[in-house]
Formats: structure tokens, sequence, C-alpha cells
């Protein structure tokens, strides 16, 4: 008896094959970032069944279900039902963006998902935040454990609203009985990404404030996409910490980087920090500048626990750090050409003292002319 044809024998094989049992996951903020990438890797993840993606644009991942609109409209509950899990992304943290509008935006978004989630019948979300939640405090244990006390202030950018967003986290499974919410918090992202840490490394020179003590400690986005799916996959639940495994010290890193440092006063560098935000010549608050001085290192002991390994070291990603911001120039937090970074310290992740000290006294010269 002679076999079947290879193609029967193949059609034979797919249609007896099990389907996917993975989960349904919703990802918001899906066409750009960290977003994209979690979709892209999601989709490719034979432990996934389907992948629904919304944002206000459509983004490249055509092997997704995409829903054009914005996370605040309460229509995306429709858009929400069938997905076993949603990972919320859709957050502002650019600097560059209207505080106000940029709080808005972020804890009605979260909150409308979290809402949305419980009435499509989710039931497992899974926000990202930051480990800037902790708080950068001179007494922090290095390093933190995930059960730490969030002591930070809403000072930095942006970490008003990941505290509200916790708190947000913390109260769902209350108001909504029967969902559950997972928390992801990671170090200083690096990977395409634009932060008040990131253009730290954008300065001629590193601030360290006198008397502070920096470790740092980075997370690549590829590690944070990794560190989601585990959640997604229910691998490991409740509060998570990710990054790097260790940290390095001011002086590692300034021996890796190849950049010098310039030592100010405390009161020198903070004070200067306030008065250009508060003048409009930063786009950073001074509550950044202090996870440029003390410690925010996280175990990450759950994940770890749970079988999961980040692929980076600090090292490496320094590197690709140094790498992205090559040729870019920071002063009092906005890049400028090669012709104007002149010497400069740091105004909230890097404040240009030197620079924004010339820039006041070119100012107060022409208001006395007047």
């Amino acid at each position: 008896m002679s076999s079947p044809d290879p193609q029967v024998r193949a059609a034979r094989n797919h249609s007896t094959s099990p389907a996917v049992r993975g989960p349904v996951v919703a990802v918001t903020g899906a066409a750009s970032g960290i977003g994209a990438l979690l979709t892209e890797r999601l989709a490719a993840s034979e432990e996934i069944k389907q992948v629904i993606a919304i944002d206000e644009r459509r983004g490249e991942c055509a092997a997704a279900q995409w829903h054009i609109l914005d996370v605040r409209d309460p229509a995306i509950a429709e858009k929400l039902r069938g997905a076993d899990v949603v990972v919320h992304l859709a957050l502002d943290l650019y600097l560059e963006t209207d505080p106000a509008a940029r709080s808005a935006y972020n804890v009605r978004g979260t909150q409308t998902v979290l809402t949305a989630a419980a009435a499509a019948g989710v039931h497992r979300v899974v926000l990202c935040t930051s480990a800037m939640v902790y708080g950068a405090l001179p007494d922090n244990e290095l390093p933190l454990s995930e059960d730490a006390e969030l002591r930070a202030t809403a000072e930095a950018t942006g970490v008003g609203d990941l505290l509200e967003v916790e708190r947000l986290a913390r109260r769902a499974p209350r108001a909504h009985p029967g969902l559950n919410v997972t928390v992801v918090r990671p170090g200083v992202l690096v990977g395409g990404t634009d932060t008040a840490l990131t253009r730290y490394f954008e300065s001629p020179r590193l601030l360290v404030v006198a008397g502070s003590r920096p470790a740092w400690q980075f997370c690549h986005v590829e590690d944070l996409c990794s560190a989601l799916e585990y959640a997604v996959l229910e691998k490991v639940e409740g509060e998570l910490a990710v990054g790097c495994d260790g940290w390095l010290e001011q002086e590692e890193v300034e021996e890796l980087s190849g950049i010098r440092r310039m030592e100010l006063p405390s009161a020198v560098a903070l004070g200067a920090a306030a008065r250009l935000h508060r003048i409009g010549l930063t786009p950073s608050p001074a509550g950044d500048l202090a996870y440029t001085m003390y410690p925010w290192v996280v175990s990450g002991s759950r994940l770890h626990d749970a079988g999961w390994r980040p692929q980076w070291t600090n090292e490496e990603v320094l590197a690709e750090l140094l790498e992205e911001v090559a040729g870019r120039h920071t002063v009092v937090g906005r890049r400028l050409g090669r012709k104007d970074a002149t010497a400069a310290g740091a105004a909230g992740a890097t404040v240009a003292l030197l620079g924004a000290a010339a820039v006041v006294r070119r100012a107060r010269k022409a208001r006395r002319r007047i």
C-alpha cells in the first residue's frame, strides 16, 4: 500500500494538531515603543493564541488584530471582549509633554482600561510603571526587595503619575473581584528610549553631587518584554522588579563611558535645577536629579525565582546607551547642536549648570539694557 502524497499527509497533520490553548492577549500602546516590541514578541509566540493590538494608529505587526482608539474611550471594553490578559502600555512619559495633560492621559487611561477589562471579563491586567516608584534615597538598601515601601514623591518627571497607577493597581482587585493585577517595575530603560536618565549621558560631563551615592542599574527593553511575557503567561504575579543583575558604581560608569565628572555641592546642583526648570530652561524638574544621586537598585527576586533571567548585563546596556546617544548634546535638559554644546553639568537628569549660568547672565544683562 503506497504512502499518501506528502501534501495530503501535511494537511492531515495540520488538521489533527491541537489548537493553541494559550491566552488571548490585548496590548495597549501597541503601535510604538515597548508596546510594538511586545506585540511582535507575543504574536510570534507559540504559547499565545491571539494578540489584540490597541492604539490611536495602526502599527506594523500584521499578525495582530488591530483596534484604533484612545484608551480613555469607554468603547475599549467591547474591544477587550474575549481577551484573557491585558497589558497596558499606553503611558505618556515624554519630557516635553505638558505635565497636566500627561497626568490626565496616564491616570484616566489606566482607570478606563482597568474598568473596561473587568467589564469585558478579562481575568488579568499587567501594568508597567518603573522602579523609580521606590524612590531614590540615601538610606535605600542595595538592592531593594519588591516588597520595599514605595517612598518616591511626585517631584520627578512622571513619577506622580506612576504612583497613581500603582494606587489604582492596588485598588482594582477590591473594586473588581476576580480581576488580578500584576505590576512590572523596570530600572533605567534603554533601547530606543528618551528619558531624563538617558539624557544624563548626553552631557559633556557627568554631574556628581558631593556626598551622594549613585548606583546604576539598567534594564534593556528586550529584557522588559521577556519579563512582561512571563507575567502574561502567569509564570509569575504580584509586584515585579526587573533589571540587569547587580549594579554599577559611579566610578565604574565613568570608567566605562570615558566621560569625566563634574562634582558640585548639593545645594548648588539642586538649587540650579529648580531655578532652571522654573524659568523654563529645562523640561526636567529638580526631582529627577535625585535618581542620579542615590541608589534605587532592585533585586528582581520574584522573576528570578520563577526562572526568568536577564539577557543583558549592566555593562552591555550602558555600551548600547552610549552608542545611541553618540553625537547628541544636552544642555539644560534640551538637545543642542554641537557648536552650542559648551561646558555643562545637569538639570533634571543632567543639569547644564555652566551653560545655564551663562544664559541667566545674558538674560539679566538684556533686562538691564531695556
